[in-house]
C-alpha cells in the first residue's frame, strides 16, 4: 500500500515540509460510503514521522467506518499508539483488509467486523466479538456516516431521512449502548459530527440534522456519564479528502474540493487523525462534552 507524500506531487502545494492535493481529478462513485482504493489520489492516512509514545497501550479501541478514510488514518495512529483494534465497516472489503495489512506491518492487532450498524443485534454482535478477542473495551470511535445531497428539501424522501437518521445516529446510539455495560472509569467515546452542522449546508439538510443531533448526543451523555468518570466528546471535521466524498458529489464538483477554506484545499485524514488520539488517552481527563473543531480556518466557532 502506496501512502507516501511524494505521490501526491501531480496536483499539489507545499506547506512545511509536506505536499498536499489542492485539486482533485473529476470522479464519482455511484454507491456509498465509497471505496478508497479507487480513488485518485488516496488519501494521505499516515504521516510517517508520527511516532507513538504508547499512550494507548493495551487499550482496546473498537472504530466504525474504520476501514477508510478518517476511520483508518485513527486506527493507524491508535495503532502506533499502542492500542488493539476493532475496525467495523459495512461492506468496503478491499478497503478493510488494506487497513488490517498496513496496521499488522507496523505490528498492531487489528478484528475485522463488518454488517449494517442500523441493525441493533449487529452491535450487540460486536461487542461479543470484541470481549471474546481482548476481553475489555476502552475506546468508541462512533465514525461511520452517510450523506446524501439534495438542493430542496421537497427532493428529501421520508425513505432518505430515515436512511440518512438511522446510518448516523442512531447507529450511534445502539452501538454506544450496547459498549456502555463494559466501559471502565477513565473510558472515552469519541463521536465524529461534521462543520456542516455549525455552518449549515443547504445541500444537506437530512445530513446536517443527524450530525446536529450528534453534538446534542455527546453533550448529554457527557453530563450523563461524568460521575462515572467516562469521557465524550465529538470532532467536527471540515473538508477532508475521504470516499464519502467522490460517493456524495457529482463529478465536475470534486476538483475543487475544499477550495473555501482559508487554506484553500482539503485536509487529509491524517491531518485529524491525533486528535482523537488525544481525545481517547489520558492527556485528556479534563475534558468531556466537547466539540473539537478541524477544518482549517473555516468555521471559527
Amino acid at each position: 500500500m502506496n501512502n507516501k507524500f511524494n505521490t501526491l506531487k501531480p496536483y499539489t502545494t507545499s506547506q512545511s515540509c509536506y505536499t498536499f492535493p489542492v485539486y482533485f481529478p473529476p470522479q464519482h462513485q455511484d454507491v456509498q460510503p465509497g471505496m478508497e482504493y479507487v480513488m485518485k489520489p488516496r488519501p494521505v492516512f499516515d504521516n510517517s514521522n508520527y511516532r507513538g509514545s504508547g499512550k494507548l497501550k493495551d487499550k482496546v479501541a473498537i472504530i466504525t467506518g474504520g476501514d477508510s478514510g478518517i476511520g483508518r488514518a485513527v486506527a493507524v495512529y491508535y495503532a502506533k499508539e499502542g492500542a488493539k483494534l476493532v475496525l467495523v465497516y459495512y461492506n468496503e472489503h478491499k478497503d478493510a483488509n488494506d487497513t488490517k495489512l498496513y496496521i499488522e506491518s507496523l505490528g498492531g492487532q487489528v478484528k475485522l467486523l463488518h454488517g449494517d450498524l442500523k441493525d441493533p443485534d449487529f452491535s450487540n454482535f460486536i461487542v461479543n466479538e470484541t470481549l471474546n478477542c481482548y476481553g475489555k473495551i476502552d475506546i468508541l470511535v462512533n465514525n461511520a456516516g452517510v450523506q446524501y445531497p439534495a438542493k430542496s428539501l421537497l427532493e428529501i424522501s421520508n425513505e432518505q431521512f430515515d436512511y440518512t437518521m438511522q446510518s448516523n445516529i442512531y447507529s450511534m446510539f445502539y452501538l454506544t449502548k450496547a459498549v456502555l455495560p463494559y466501559l471502565k472509569s477513565g473510558a472515552s467515546i469519541i463521536n465524529t459530527t461534521s462543520i456542516t452542522t455549525f455552518k449549515g449546508e443547504g445541500d444537506l439538510i437530512d445530513y446536517v440534522s443527524s450530525k446536529g443531533a450528534i453534538v446534542g448526543f455527546t453533550r448529554s451523555l457527557a453530563t450523563n456519564l461524568v460521575d462515572k468518570n467516562i469521557r465524550v466528546n465529538a470532532v467536527a471535521p471540515g473538508s477532508f479528502w475521504t470516499p464519502l466524498q467522490p460517493a456524495s458529489w457529482p463529478a465536475n464538483e470534486i476538483p475543487s474540493f475544499g477550495s473555501t477554506s482559508p487554506m484553500r484545499r482539503a485536509g487529509q485524514p491524517y491531518e485529524i487523525a491525533a486528535i482523537y488520539v488525544y481525545l481517547a488517552c489520558d492527556d485528556a481527563t479534563y475534558t468531556t462534552g466537547q466539540v473539537i473543531h478541524v477544518n482549517g480556518g473555516e468555521y471559527k466557532g
